[in-house]
């Protein structure tokens, strides 16, 4: 089994380092093409564009993994639901209508939606 991951590392790398070159051309094509003439800034090279994707992963992604920030709140909401009864269901629907005025919930919710 580590055998056959040790021979996926150097093919493993190598993608991710395609993709990086691959997005960082995106950027720079994009930015070249709409904002050097929407916006008058100066055209930006490669290395510039991978360079702002990295910071905007730092500013905008952290480094925290595949978290989502809801996740959580949304599984003890499903959690919550699933829980009541369908008087409690109706007096949770009725509420949320006055809150935010006309609202639907499914009977089922999904954590992921």
């Amino acid at each position: 089994m580590k055998r056959k991951w040790a021979r996926r590392i150097p093919f493993i790398i190598l993608i991710a380092a395609a993709a990086t070159f691959a997005f960082g051309g995106v950027v720079m094509l994009l930015w070249n093409a709409v904002l050097v003439s929407v916006l008058h800034v100066g055209a930006i090279t490669l290395w510039q564009a991978m360079g702002i994707l990295v910071l905007a992963k730092i500013l905008f992604g952290g480094f925290r993994g595949r978290r989502h920030p809801g996740h959580h709140f949304a599984k003890h909401m499903c959690r919550k639901w699933e829980n009541m009864t369908p008087e409690q269901r109706e007096k949770f629907r009725d509420k949320m209508e006055q809150r935010m005025g006309h609202w639907q919930m499914r009977d089922n919710p999904s954590p992921s939606a």
